[in-house]
């Protein structure tokens, strides 16, 4: 291959990586949202599913994802508390996850903290994504706030740094990421909210707020399992969905909002109404 060849390579790959992730996007984005509209067990599925893949990749990045005692663990621990929450036995529920910890991180051969810390990550996803959308009144509402807001944040910000450039981010962890991708993020993340706030889906004032930081905390998600991944010197969790990498990879930053989102809902208006406590102020 000549030299001009592999220059027109590499600047038809980013092309090429772009539309798969539009295409991969335009498919399963529908899906999701869909069952997220069900709601009830269909949702409760998706959701363990998911974070039962968190976990393996989590597994997977430390090293420990062929220790089948350590994986088993997680994963009927994450299937019992999932049908636990969908029934509203939230007690159970965190009793079952508490349990599961302690069991994984005992019989976990080594880097027991890191075990830990995955499967407190899945849990805190998987609890967080069940509550929301608990809430009958507002809880597909939300779930589509938070949704919406991670990814116009991720979108926002691909192409506001790959349009303006400029200085890095935080070179050590994420050396694509500019401040002005970060900029750009956060401004999309308020027309998002704006728009909830024209639809009358809540006040302005405290759905800008929200909206921007929740994509603060998406792009800290984000930056997060970023720095997990370069500590074991991985760059994908994994190859499960074409154009994007793994489900951390995809997921990092919704896990990040979700979790925030459903903590402000929770202390506001509790278990029940997690999502009004984050939408009606």
């Amino acid at each position: 291959m000549t030299e001009g060849e592999a220059a027109r390579a590499a600047e038809e790959k980013p092309s090429r990586n772009l539309l798969m992730r539009v295409v991969v996007a335009a498919v399963l984005a529908p899906l999701a949202i869909a069952i997220a509209y069900v709601g009830g067990s269909f949702w409760v599925a998706l959701v363990t599913l998911a974070v039962i893949g968190l976990y393996v990749e989590w597994l997977m990045i430390i090293g420990l994802a062929r220790d089948t005692r350590v994986v088993t663990y997680g994963i009927v621990a994450f299937a019992l508390a999932g049908g636990c929450l969908a029934t509203g036995r939230i007690e159970i529920a965190l009793i079952i996850l508490c349990i599961g910890l302690l069991a994984t991180a005992v019989i976990a051969p080594e880097q027991r903290h890191w075990v830990a810390a995955g499967f407190l990550y899945a849990a805190a996803a998987e609890t967080a994504s069940i509550l929301v959308r608990l809430d009958v009144a507002k809880g597909f509402v939300t779930l589509m706030f938070v949704l919406l807001i991670v990814c116009v944040t991720d979108s926002g910000g691909y192409f506001a740094g790959r349009g303006i450039g400029g200085p890095k981010l935080w070179p050590r962890v994420s050396p694509k990421k500019t401040w002005a991708g970060a900029i750009g993020a956060f401004a999309a993340s308020l027309i998002v909210a704006a728009c909830f706030a024209a639809l009358d889906l809540g006040r302005t004032g405290p759905l800008l707020l929200l909206g921007g930081m929740l994509s603060i905390v998406s792009q800290l998600g984000d930056l997060f399992e970023s720095a997990v991944k370069r500590r074991f010197g991985v760059k994908d969790s994994s190859h499960v969905i074409p154009g994007h990498g793994g489900l951390l990879d995809r997921l990092d930053g919704f896990v990040a909002a979700i979790v925030v989102a459903a903590i402000f809902g929770l202390l506001r208006s509790g278990a029940d109404g997690v999502g009004r406590g984050l939408m009606v102020w």
